[in-house]
């Protein structure tokens, strides 16, 4: 090996190997052997060992263009240098530092050099850059490791990068990942919407050794974003995002009970109906396969009235002149529950012929007699009426006086009661229309009651329609005469309102007496009244823990939430569907009314949160070209938009959200409101209902049925429900629903296969058409077409026929029917009932009104309510419940999630299931709001 550049051999050395010659040369000379002077053995230092390497050099990365150093220390040595891919370090390239080891008091000699980039880059070959350290001892020379240098780099693309995937819940996922080519090789790690994930805290995950991601059973919480991130000492990639859903598919639920027979009357059918609500489908899994009902007929023994037979001949005159025939109830004899027969059932008469006439002048004396006693007796009675009625109407007419009309205001009407119409005197009024009190007097008849004035009720008088009238005169009678009317119930108020019944413990019934409003036209100098029909309002008073008004049967309701009261007050609320034809909505070009008129009152409320109010509406939402807006009615009359969905600004006073049949709108003023949308591209498709009605009782060779074409809400139902049961009509069949497009095609009614041989149809045409603009305005109510029907004999009671309902070039509905006359097929009389009055309960106060529990709502809104910079926040639940379509409402108010947990109250008043509020807290990870709600709540 030859010699390394740099200093020779220490001269001492060479010098003292010189001595020892000398002196052995010296002693040969004197005679003497060397062996004779020197002992056998003598003390000497012990043999130099081979040098040992206390470090060697290691491995290093270069990066960017920063050298490395590499360092190599050993013991002993004499001298340490380094050789680098075969050739000799220049020693002026040597750091050098020598020290005294304490413990073995040997000499250790360290050594270290700097490799740069360009050295490593010069490097031809397909062999790494390599160094290694070499030393020196008087033993010999001793070789270290080779380490190798490498420029450290990380590409930026991955080889394969993780892909998004839709799985079902409980199934296996696999995310692949191979990291960008790198030195030093990269390490991976993979990141859960950016929070890294740790298979040692979670082990659903599984990180295999080639980089890719396992979720063995996939849950909803799992449902996120997934990243795939590599690094090194170089620098950090990131994959594409991957997002994995999990969903659910929907699965159905047991079946209900058979329903009664639909029939009572002969033959009709039976429905049971299951839900796909175990599981119900959830992130867009399938829905449940199969029909959701089952219908099987049934036959049910029709109720048989009793009839009379045929008088029997007259028996033989008796000795009393009067002979007897008799009759029997057998013509059928009433079973299964049928009328017995009415009247009598012996008939007799005289049969004297002339036979006992001195037996009827005997006795004509005392007859003539005795009618004149009766007689007179019959005037003192007439006559001591007559004057018990003038001595009334002088006391009355004494007591009368002339009330100012703002001493009227503070005081208050009792309900006014009318008469229902009777079918001969069309004159009468009819519960569904406004009395008319300017036909007369313009005068109220009813006692006089005085209004409490509590200090915690607000006045009824911020109302427009309720503001004292100027210098009106109202003449008030005491009538104690007044006929109660059936379609007006005991406390109805003159706004049509029913007493509101709280269901909160301890609250005592309100009666929410409205009086004295002002018509729309003062000129006229008349008190107009606005009463309501019964069933289509709803009061109540509402104090800090809020409650919710509901009209039963019609889908509105109002949802006044815990705090929007202030503390110590009690409101007065009303809830009223507009009938009146004042209320509608004017048509405008291609715009149409979606939902019914709701004022809910009164205005000028102070309110601390919005309030909700949830109206059906009759649009389809699937199709996207519809323009929805709200409007409200001014204090003049006039119709002023208040918003357009999608075009809210931070100015908004409202916020809308849309669901399939209903529309909960989250308000700071109470009013009169109504949805309506307009059609852009003349796609836009209205959801109507068709029912088909026939008279109850049919005497004649006449038969009429009814087609109901209405708008698919249920206060529109339940209107023609009231209005025909008033007619003496009943429902046959349950509506049916028809898509209605903005096409200006009109709607086609045609009634076919009608048994001629029976029946023939009055219709001189094949077909009757409601136009399409009447439909479609929405301004026009209960619009239907008849078909008469005639018979041939009374015998025919059966009719079997079809009626065919379509848009000219749209969408259509075919009802199949089959009737038996005289027998009333009541069979949807449950679905009126449910419409005229099942759910009685319209006022819900305090807790009872709600499906959260306070202490829940409470952990939720201060969990949620304040900012997360990851967005797991009060945002993220609103995009968990789909209400995310304007954030900046929410933002503005003081605590976002309660007004969230408002909006998700006033969705859910009907279901009130807990689980899609626990799943939407789940998914965002909120584990310990689902602790507080399975302890506290009844999910």
């Amino acid at each position: 090996m030859p010699p390394p550049p740099g200093p020779r051999r220490p001269a001492a050395f060479f010098i003292l190997i010189f001595l020892l010659l000398l002196l052995r040369r010296a002693l040969a000379a004197a005679g003497l052997e060397y062996s004779d002077v020197l002992p056998d053995s003598f003390p000497s230092a012990p043999a130099e060992t081979l040098p040992h390497f206390l470090l060697e050099p290691q491995d290093a990365y270069i990066v960017k263009n920063k050298p490395v150093e590499l360092v190599c220390r050993a013991n002993p040595a004499t001298q340490i240098y380094f050789k680098c891919n075969g050739e000799w370090v220049n020693q002026n390239d040597h750091v050098t530092k020598e020290n005294l080891d304490e413990v073995t008091g040997m000499l250790v000699r360290e050594v270290q050099i700097e490799v740069s980039r360009q050295q490593v880059e010069e490097l031809f070959g397909l062999e790494d850059y390599w160094c290694q350290c070499v030393a020196w001892s008087s033993a010999g020379t001793t070789k270290s490791r080779r380490a190798y240098v490498r420029i450290a780099y990380l590409r930026k693309n991955f080889d394969q990068e993780p892909l998004g995937k839709e799985v079902p819940l409980e199934h296996e996922v696999l995310l692949q990942c191979r990291p960008p080519e790198g030195v030093p090789q990269a390490e991976v790690e993979w990141l859960r919407n950016e929070d890294v994930i740790d298979p040692t805290q979670d082990t659903n995950f599984l990180i295999t050794i080639d980089h890719n991601l396992i979720i063995k059973q996939a849950r909803l919480l799992d449902t996120a974003n997934y990243t795939c991130m590599a690094k090194n000492i170089v620098a950090k990639r990131r994959s594409t995002t991957a997002a994995v859903i999990v969903y659910v598919n929907g699965g159905w639920s047991t079946w209900s009970e058979w329903s009664p027979c639909n029939n009572r009357c002969g033959r009709g059918w039976q429905k049971r109906t299951r839900t796909c609500t175990n599981p119900a489908p959830l992130n867009g899994g399938s829905f449940c396969d199969g029909q959701p009902f089952q219908k099987i007929t049934c036959t049910t023994l029709c109720p048989v009235d009793g009839a009379w037979t045929e008088w029997s001949k007259w028996s033989a005159c008796s000795t009393e002149c009067t002979h007897w025939r008799s009759r029997e109830c057998a013509a059928p004899a009433p079973r299964n529950g049928g009328k017995d027969c009415s009247g009598v059932l012996l008939d007799s008469k005289n049969c004297t012929d002339g036979l006992c006439l001195q037996m009827l002048e005997a006795t004509g004396d005392v007859a003539l007699y005795a009618g004149l006693v009766v007689a007179i007796f019959v005037f003192i009675v007439i006559l001591m009426a007559v004057g018990v009625v003038v001595y009334r109407r002088r006391c009355r007419d004494f007591d009368t006086d002339i009330t100012d009309s703002s001493a009227a205001l503070t005081g208050g009407f009792h309900p006014v009661n009318f008469k229902t119409s009777r079918h001969d005197n069309p004159q009468l009024l009819h519960p569904s229309m406004q009395p008319d009190l300017t036909a007369s007097a313009g005068v109220y008849r009813g006692p006089m009651y005085a209004l409490q004035d509590s200090s915690d009720k607000i006045p009824m008088t911020n109302s427009p329609l309720l503001d004292p009238l100027p210098n009106l005169k109202i003449k008030v009678y005491s009538s104690s005469t007044a006929s109660s009317s059936p379609g007006l119930h005991d406390g109805t108020d003159l706004l049509g309102g029913v007493p509101a019944t709280g269901t909160y413990p301890g609250d005592t019934t309100r009666d929410g007496h409205f009086a004295n409003v002002r018509s729309k036209a003062l000129g006229s100098q008349h008190l107009l009244s606005l009463p309501r029909e019964h069933g289509n309002s709803a009061s109540g008073t509402f104090g800090y823990l809020g409650g919710r008004l509901t009209v039963p049967g019609t889908g509105v309701s109002l949802l006044v939430p815990h705090g929007a009261i202030p503390q110590g007050k009690f409101y007065e609320m009303y809830l009223v569907l507009n009938k009146a034809e004042s209320a509608l909505l004017p048509s405008e070009g291609t715009q149409t009314v979606l939902s019914p008129a709701v004022t809910c009152g009164p205005t000028g409320l102070l309110l601390c949160r919005p309030v909700v109010l949830t109206i059906p509406h009759c649009a389809d939402v699937g199709s996207s070209d519809w323009i929805y807006q709200l409007k409200t009615q001014s204090h003049q009359g006039n119709w002023e938009e208040v918003v357009t969905l999608d075009e809210e600004t931070l100015n908004t006073p409202c916020y809308c959200q849309l669901e399939a049949k209903s529309c909960h709108i989250l308000l700071d003023q109470l009013g009169t409101y109504v949805f309506v949308g307009e059609s852009y591209s003349r796609s836009a498709i209205k959801r109507l209902q068709l029912a088909i009605f026939a008279p109850t009782v049919c005497t004649s060779l006449e038969y009429s049925l009814k087609v109901y074409c209405l708008e698919d809400t249920p206060d529109a139902l339940k209107e023609v429900l009231e209005l025909e049961r008033t007619l003496g009509g009943y429902l046959l069949e349950e509506p049916k629903c028809l898509p209605f497009k903005d096409s200006y095609h009109n709607l086609r009614l045609s009634i076919h296969d009608i048994p001629h041989a029976l029946w023939r149809s009055k219709l001189l045409a094949k077909y009757q058409e409601i136009p399409f603009y009447h439909i479609w305005s929405g301004s026009q109510r209960a619009l239907h077409c008849t078909f008469t029907l005639e018979r041939y004999s009374q015998a025919s009671t059966e009719l079997t026929c079809k009626i065919c309902v379509r848009q000219v070039e749209g969408e259509g509905q075919i009802f199949q029917l089959h009737i038996t006359l005289g027998e009333h097929a009541s069979s949807f009389d449950t679905l009126r009932s449910h419409h005229s009055g099942a759910a009685t309960t319209t006022t819900q106060l305090g807790p009872y009104a709600f499906k959260i529990p306070l202490s829940i709502r409470q952990k939720i809104c201060n969990s949620l309510d304040a900012p997360n910079s990851r967005g797991n926040d009060w945002r993220l639940l609103a995009q968990k419940l789909s209400m995310d379509r304007y954030l900046n409402y929410f933002a503005t108010k003081a605590s976002p999630t309660g007004v969230l947990l408002d909006l998700w109250e006033a969705e859910h008043q009907d279901d009130g299931d807990l689980n899609t509020l626990a799943s939407a807290l789940e998914e965002m990870g909120k584990s310990e709001m689902l602790v507080v709600m399975a302890t506290e709540g009844d999910c």
